[in-house]
């Protein structure tokens, strides 16, 4: 047999389902084992693109020992798929069916030859730091890490939030604001790159702190190594806030503190050959073009 491979993905748009297809028969041309989400499954039986030869694993579980993770849609959807896999670091591959696509950079058009460098073994792996938040009533249940970034925010229309952060057990500062980004060097693209952060070589080891709209504004982001450990005490005058881990997020009640260091264990990336992050900034980004022509 083949390779096998664990599939996760959203709810797709009619102009992807050839795309979607095209993707499970290559992989049955190639003898892979599919194994999918039993969230996509659900979307692919709505969609008449199941078939019964595949496995569903539970997204509670995880798959289980596959060689390969495919996540297809955007960043968000491969963020997901990063909680069913949890701390096991399979590696994953993403395919773009969204929008921007960071992380997501293998195009519809490129799936034929990225499968034919998965089985050839022509590909590397980038260790991606993940962020771990640690609360005393465990906001997050089992999966309380993030690929992107930590965030601590006000609720709707409140007042300003206070949060008084600590570096490696040193006071650091107190901020007056909206909220609060930490930030891994693979999510400064991300929701920190809109508040101001720098961006970050994606395997650089560095967390960004950036403050959202502080009160201060010579508070400027921050950029300090992901072996430190960060404490923030936080306070609100409507006694509640936000915690978000990527795209998932707590409402949290009262005055707390949560702890944020960098976790045990590492996102497993695939890159194949031709996937750079620097041409993918330029073309994201538009660097290097003259907007009047």
């Amino acid at each position: 047999m083949g390779k096998r491979i664990a599939i996760h993905g959203k709810t797709f748009q009619a102009e992807n389902q050839a795309t979607v297809e095209n993707i499970f028969n290559l992989l049955k041309e190639k003898q892979c084992q599919i194994a999918v989400s039993s969230d996509f499954a659900e979307i692919l039986k709505s969609q008449n693109c199941f078939s019964d030869s595949f496995e569903i694993y539970s997204t509670e579980k995880g798959p289980s020992n596959p060689d390969f993770v495919w996540s297809i849609g955007g960043d968000g959807t491969l963020l997901e798929t990063l909680t069913h896999v949890k701390e096991h670091e399979f590696p994953i591959l993403g395919i773009n069916t969204g929008r921007l696509g960071f992380l997501a950079t293998v195009s519809p058009n490129q799936v034929n030859i990225a499968l034919d460098h998965l089985l050839n073994g022509d590909f590397t792996i980038e260790n991606r730091t993940l962020v771990k938040v640690s609360s005393p009533n465990n906001l997050f249940s089992n999966v309380q890490v993030a690929l992107n970034e930590v965030g601590i925010m006000k609720t709707d229309s409140s007042s300003m939030i206070v949060i008084k952060a600590f570096l490696n057990g040193e006071y650091l500062n107190t901020y007056w604001a909206d909220g609060l980004i930490v930030s891994t060097a693979t999510g400064s693209t991300g929701y920190s790159l809109s508040v101001g952060g720098p961006l970050v070589m994606p395997t650089s080891e560095n967390f960004i702190i950036a403050p959202m709209s502080p009160h201060n504004l010579n508070v400027r982001p921050l950029v300090i190594p992901s072996n430190s450990k960060l404490r923030f005490e936080i306070s609100s005058r409507s006694q509640n806030f936000l915690v978000s881990l990527d795209s998932r997020s707590k409402t949290v009640d009262g005055n707390v503190a949560i702890e944020v260091e960098s976790a045990p264990y590492f996102a497993k990336l695939i890159k194949i050959p031709g996937d750079d992050f620097l041409q993918t900034l330029r073309s994201k980004l538009n660097w290097g073009l003259d907007v009047r022509n």
